[in-house]
């Protein structure tokens, strides 16, 4: 039995995990962090301040939460000897590092999406732009989701320039560009384009464009239900609890 804490338990995601992971075998929900406590669904939850006993009763810890509390989750001293799997998104440099020095004594997966599909998709997009290459097609990414996410662009869209950048052997931070408005001049060969929407109720889209002159080339995914991040969630913590201290990815579970 794999005993898992969460931590944003209360947000969509969390209550997600909670639904799915009663019909999950060998799988149980020992506790959860959030910013109030109390109960949820009989599953104990207490705040961040008061998580060393949640934690040390979890084998896995999954982070969907916020990225100051992925900070906070990191420096707590009760998650020595415990997995964590990370799908918090925006977190930045200092975070980052955090999470690497974490690895030296933890197991941890960090994945900006546990959707098969998508993973499938990053794979896809990093041969895809091996084959069609800068100075022939342009690439764009265009992300949509609901007009409540807070971060933008979308940590699947950033995951998917970096699958285009390895493709093209070029650093990211050297080609990408955030949207475009006024007068921006004709577009560089070899940018990689970010664009976001928000609205409604969009569970998530993302359409990679390789443009050239004569064809266009589309690689997309929309994902209809947001379980399906939860269920990816939930199989990543399975497959490593118990694992050896270090950073491991969506695609090592699924085998990609």
């Amino acid at each position: 039995m794999t005993s898992v804490a969460i931590c944003g338990i209360r947000g969509r995601m969390g209550q997600t995990l909670i639904r799915l992971a009663r019909d999950t075998a060998d799988l149980s929900i020992v506790g959860g962090i959030d910013t109030s406590a109390g109960n949820e669904d009989d599953i104990p939850v207490v705040m961040m301040d008061a998580a060393a006993d949640v934690l040390g009763n979890a084998d896995v810890i999954i982070d969907f939460s916020s990225a100051a509390a992925t900070r906070a989750l990191l420096a707590q001293d009760a998650i020595a000897g415990r997995a964590l799997v990370i799908g918090t998104t925006g977190l930045d440099a200092d975070t980052t590092r955090l999470i690497e020095a974490a690895a030296q004594r933890n197991a941890i997966l960090t994945a900006a999406n546990f959707s098969i599909g998508v993973n499938l998709l990053l794979v896809l997009a990093e041969r895809a732009a091996a084959a069609l290459d800068a100075a022939s097609y342009d690439a764009e990414i265009v992300e949509a989701h609901h007009n409540r996410k807070v971060d933008a662009p979308s940590g699947t869209a950033l995951a998917l320039a970096e699958s285009v950048a390895r493709g093209r052997d070029v650093k990211l931070a050297d080609v990408r560009k955030d949207g475009r408005s006024g007068d921006v001049g004709a577009r560089k060969r070899g940018e990689i384009g970010l664009h976001a929407v928000r609205g409604g109720g969009v569970v998530g889209e993302h359409r990679l464009m390789f443009i050239g002159e004569r064809e266009r080339i589309e690689l997309v995914h929309e994902a209809m239900d947001r379980s399906l991040f939860a269920e990816g969630a939930l199989r990543a913590a399975q497959w490593i609890a118990g694992r050896d201290a270090g950073r491991y990815t969506m695609k090592q579970v699924l085998g990609l």
